[in-house]
C-alpha cells in the first residue's frame, strides 16, 4: 500500500496536529507490539528536548504497556544512542522521538527493529496499517499490562561505544567547537571529546524545551564558524536536533559539505584498508564532483533515492563500510546502524589526527560542480513523463551537459512544490538550463 504516516524518516508533523497526536502515539504502540508479534515485548524509547516529547512518550508507553510489553525509558538521548541500545540490550524495537532538524513545534517517531536498523518497508507498512486500522482503537482482551522501567546509564554505555571506536587515538592538543543544537547531544556531544583530550567550546547546550535548531546546529553554522575562528580551533562540528547529522567547519571557518566529508572519509579509509569494495554509497543529490574524485582514486560511487534508509538499504545488500548523504549523514557501518553526527565528528578528527593534515587540506580532495536547486509550486503532481514540454526541456538540458552535467527533477513527498536541481561543469550553462526548465515547468503546472 502508498505509506500516508510514514516519510522517509518517520512519522513526522507538526506535535498535537494530525498525525504526531496523542492518540496515534498510543495506536503507534499498540502496533508496534501487534506487528512484531514477539513474546517477552521489550521496546526502549528516547527522545530528544523537545517541549512535546513527554505528550508522545506517555501516550506512546500507554499503547505498548496495554499490549503487555515491557518499555525502558532511555530519556533524552541523540537517535544514534536509542538505535545502539535497543540491539545491546536485546529490545525488541527502539523508537526515538524527533523531528532531527525540523524547529520545535515539529515532533516525529522513529522505530527501530532488534537489530537497531529501521523498519523494513513491509514491517513499516504493517505498522501503518494497524495504526489507521480499527485494531488499534481499543486494547486487546484478556490481555496482562505491561511494565515500566528506566534504563539506566543510557549516556555513559553510548559514551563507551564512542570511545571505542577511536581505539587509542587521542585528541590532545586538539581544539574543537562543538554546536549541539540545543538537541538530544548537548550532553554526550561535549563529554566525549573532552574525555578523548581535546580542549571543547560548546554552544547550543542550554536546551529549553523551544529553542532545539533555532538558529543553532547544522542547518545555522555561522556561528560556529566564528567561534572556530575566534578560538582559532581545529574543527568545529555541528550536529542537529536528534545528532544523528553533522556539518563540520574547517579551521579557517569554512562550511565543509556533506559529500567533501564522505569524500575524505572514503579516502582515508581506502587507506587503511577498510573501505568495503572500494565503494561509497550516497543519494541522487550528491554532487558530480563527488563522483569524479573518488573515479580518479579508483573508487566506486553507488547511488540511491533520497533518505538515509535507502543508502543503510544498499550499504547493507551490498556489505558496503561507508555512506550518507550531503546533508551531513553520515554512516560508518563498521560502527554504528545509522547516521551518527557525535561518531563521525570523532571519525574525522581522528582522520586529521592521523593524517597530520587540516580538515581544510582534506576536504580539498573534490571539486564541486556549480548547482542550482528550485523549489516551484504546482497546481498539481502528474506524473513527469506525461508533460511533454518538461519532458523535452529536461532532455534538452541533458544533451546540452553530456556527461559534465545532469538535472533531477522530483515532486515534493510532502507539498505541492516540485524541486529541479541542475547541475554542470559550465555554471552559465547549468544556470541557461535550469531557466529553460523552469519556464517549461510554468508554462504546464506552476502556481
Amino acid at each position: 500500500m502508498a505509506l500516508t504516516l510514514f516519510g522517509t524518516d518517520g512519522i513526522r508533523g507538526t506535535a498535537n496536529q494530525y498525525p504526531i497526536t496523542p492518540e496515534i502515539a498510543l495506536r503507534t504502540g499498540r502496533a508496534i507490539a501487534r506487528a512484531l508479534k514477539t513474546d517477552h515485548l521489550k521496546v526502549l524509547i528516547g527522545k530528544d528536548t523537545r517541549e512535546s516529547g513527554a505528550m508522545l512518550e506517555a501516550a506512546l508507553i500507554s499503547g505498548l504497556v496495554s499490549e503487555g510489553a515491557t518499555v525502558y525509558i532511555g530519556g533524552q538521548a541523540p537517535t544514534p544512542a536509542i538505535s545502539l541500545l535497543t540491539e545491546a540490550t536485546g529490545c525488541s524495537a527502539g523508537v526515538m522521538l524527533t523531528a532531527s532538524h525540523n524547529p520545535y513545534q515539529d515532533n516525529g517517531i522513529k522505530i527501530f527493529g532488534p537489530d537497531g536498523y529501521k523498519l523494513s518497508d513491509e514491517l513499516e507498512a504493517e505498522v501503518e496499517r494497524l495504526i489507521l486500522s480499527e485494531e488499534t482503537s481499543t486494547p486487546p482482551v484478556d490481555q496482562a499490562l505491561g511494565h515500566v522501567l528506566q534504563m539506566a546509564d543510557v549516556s555513559a554505555r553510548y559514551l563507551e561505544f564512542l570511545k571505542t571506536s577511536v581505539g587509542d587515538t587521542s585528541f590532545t592538543g586538539k581544539k574543537v567547537v562543538i554546536d549541539c543544537a540545543n538537541g538530544a547531544g548537548y550532553v554526550v556531544g561535549p563529554v566525549i571529546f573532552q574525555a578523548l583530550g581535546a580542549e571543547v567550546i560548546t554552544m547550543g547546550d542550554a536546551p529549553d524545551g523551544k529553542n532545539i535548531n533555532d538558529g543553532v546546529g547544522s542547518l545555522h553554522p555561522d556561528r560556529a564558524a566564528a567561534l572556530v575562528k575566534k578560538h582559532n580551533a581545529d574543527i568545529g562540528i555541528c550536529l542537529d536536533g536528534d545528532a544523528d547529522r553533522v556539518i563540520f567547519i574547517d579551521h579557517e571557518g569554512n562550511e565543509v559539505s556533506g559529500d567533501r566529508t564522505l569524500c575524505l572519509s572514503a579516502l582515508a579509509l581506502k587507506g587503511q584498508g577498510l573501505l568495503s569494495n572500494d565503494t561509497l554509497v550516497s543519494t541522487v543529490m550528491s554532487n558530480l564532483g563527488l563522483r569524479d574524485a573518488l573515479q580518479n582514486a579508483g573508487l566506486n560511487l553507488e547511488t540511491t533515492a533520497v533518505g538515509d534508509r535507502h543508502v543503510l538499504q544498499r550499504m547493507r545488500s551490498g556489505g558496503f563500510s561507508l555512506g550518507g548523504e550531503n546533508s551531513g549523514h553520515i554512516i560508518f557501518s563498521d560502527h554504528a546502524n545509522t547516521g551518527d553526527g557525535i561518531l563521525s565528528g570523532l571519525q574525522v578528527l581522528k582522520i586529521i589526527v592521523d593524517s597530520g593534515k587540516s580538515l581544510a587540506e582534506l576536504a580539498n580532495c573534490m571539486d564541486e560542480y556549480p548547482q542550482i536547486l528550485t523549489n516551484m509550486k504546482v497546481t498539481e503532481k502528474p506524473l513527469i513523463e506525461d508533460i511533454p514540454e518538461l519532458v523535452q526541456a529536461i532532455e534538452a538540458a541533458e544533451t546540452a551537459f553530456g556527461a559534465k552535467g545532469r538535472v533531477l527533477v522530483r515532486y515534493s513527498g510532502t507539498e505541492k512544490k516540485i524541486r529541479v536541481l541542475v547541475e554542470a561543469q559550465d555554471a552559465d550553462l547549468a544556470e541557461t538550463q535550469s531557466q529553460l526548465i523552469q519556464a517549461a515547468v510554468k508554462q504546464t503546472i506552476g502556481a
